[in-house]
């Protein structure tokens, strides 16, 4: 007779689980037969004692199979990337349409905000009649004609997950590396890709701040998902400034737009999208090297052929037809925006990066609860980056918001997240880290 409260037990006493085991338990989580008790005391034991990369392979194989699990018959490879989280990280939304203008084809399962960091599901609803839910034979049609489509997760795809999930977060299971890697690898897994490039921020703006602890999810991410036949790579980037000039969800869109049209307004920025896409060409085998990849990047940049790719998608999803040629004619726009200058004239030596994350959710641009409604139009715009003067000219930012008394309010949270100093700082810490 098979009994959860056994496994859990061996797992609690440091005992390594069969792939039956996990299963079993797995799929009680799946169709309810297992208690939120039976659930939260598994994932107390799993964080606590941790496991075995064969328990994580098997943990992760059987949360991707306790739904529908996607299969493609496309001219192209099938990819994706996943991030970690970070602040002004707008990155899926221009890796996406370029990654298809490759040759890709990219089903992209994305995330709302999750605390401080922004989600690019929040992002695209900023578009006035882009559907982020549209089903599975839409996604798949849309995957197919245009070469990539950004959705929420189906609840289809790996529903064990979601259920664990709500549980770790009110449990303090959150920072497991084993439930981490399963939750990601389970709904990327589940979409049928060939190849995935993971995105893994460190630094103050991120989830794993400290660099070992990216460094082990980024090794465990590659093993499991290597072990599942995706071919990966895991990118460690820098989250200690903001990865945009903008935080907020459609400014975080109008900037996206204005890259794929070919303005760099943050350098960062677009080498972290250019690293991930280039890595992905690689593994994907469309490029055989490192330079070679670097060309198709940069052509279908240049042409114009992504923008053309994202303005194919988000037609196809709902959006207006004319949104890449006249974004604010469509993105709604915050009642009051300010300008923030610095008390004194200085050099921007730092950011709390994680600080304006906070700070934009209490504009109303994230949630402080599940249940929270969130604005579109507000957040920051324009940020100052550190290497960079400010002055009575050249303001930290400008702050997006409801009404004057909450832009005042952001005004001196955002002065308190910038120190500044007289001199120039040494040249900040590179955007791309690591690769494993």
């Amino acid at each position: 007779m098979w009994l959860a409260q056994e496994v859990i037990r061996q797992k609690r006493d440091g005992l390594e689980l069969s792939a039956t085991d996990i299963r079993r338990l797995v799929g009680g989580i799946a169709d309810d037969s297992l208690s939120e008790g039976q659930i939260a005391a598994f994932a107390m034991a799993t964080l606590l004692r941790g496991m075995t990369a064969a328990e994580r392979t098997a943990l992760t194989l059987a949360m991707r199979d306790s739904g529908q699990v996607l299969h493609w018959d496309l001219p192209g490879p099938v990819v994706d990337k996943h991030s970690t989280g970070g602040v002004g990280d707008l990155t899926s939304l221009v890796l996406a349409p370029l990654l298809a203008a490759c040759g890709c084809h990219v089903p992209m399962i994305s995330g709302r905000g999750l605390g401080h960091t922004g989600g690019t599901l929040d992002k695209l609803e900023s578009i006035p009649g882009y559907r982020i839910r549209p089903g599975l034979a839409r996604f798949r049609q849309v995957v197919a004609e245009v070469g990539c489509a950004i959705v929420g997760p189906d609840a289809d795809l790996a529903p064990a997950d979601r259920r664990l999930y709500a549980i770790r977060d009110v449990t303090a299971t959150v920072e497991s590396v084993d439930l981490i890697t399963a939750s990601i690898l389970a709904k990327k897994l589940a979409a049928g890709l060939d190849v995935l490039v993971m995105d893994v921020k460190t630094g103050g703006g991120a989830f794993m701040a400290g660099r070992e602890a990216a460094l082990r999810l980024a090794d465990s991410l590659v093993e499991v998902a290597e072990a599942a036949g995706v071919r990966t790579r895991s990118l460690i980037t820098d989250m200690s400034q903001p990865l945009a000039r903008s935080a907020g969800n459609a400014l975080e869109v109008e900037e996206a737009i204005a890259l794929l049209a070919g303005e760099v307004r943050s350098e960062r920025l677009w080498q972290v999208i250019q690293a991930l896409a280039e890595e992905t060409l690689q593994l994907a085998g469309l490029a055989r090297d490192a330079a070679t990849a670097e060309r198709l990047v940069l052509e279908a940049w240049q042409s114009g052929a992504a923008l053309a790719r994202f303005a194919a998608m988000n037609l196809a999803l709902g959006g207006p037809s004319d949104l890449t040629e006249r974004p604010w004619q469509h993105l709604p726009r915050a009642q009051e925006v300010r300008a923030v200058h610095p008390a004194r004239p200085g050099w921007v030596q730092q950011v709390d990066t994680r600080a304006l994350g906070l700070l934009v959710v209490e504009l109303g641009g994230g949630r402080q609860r599940p249940e929270d409604e969130v604005d579109p139009a507000v957040g920051l715009a324009g940020l100052a980056l550190p290497g960079e003067r400010v002055d009575e000219n050249r303001p930290l930012g400008l702050i997006h918001a409801r009404d004057a008394d909450s832009a005042a309010r952001a005004a001196r949270q955002l002065q308190a997240a910038y120190v500044l100093g007289e001199e120039r700082p040494a040249d900040p810490v590179p955007a791309l880290l690591d690769r494993r």
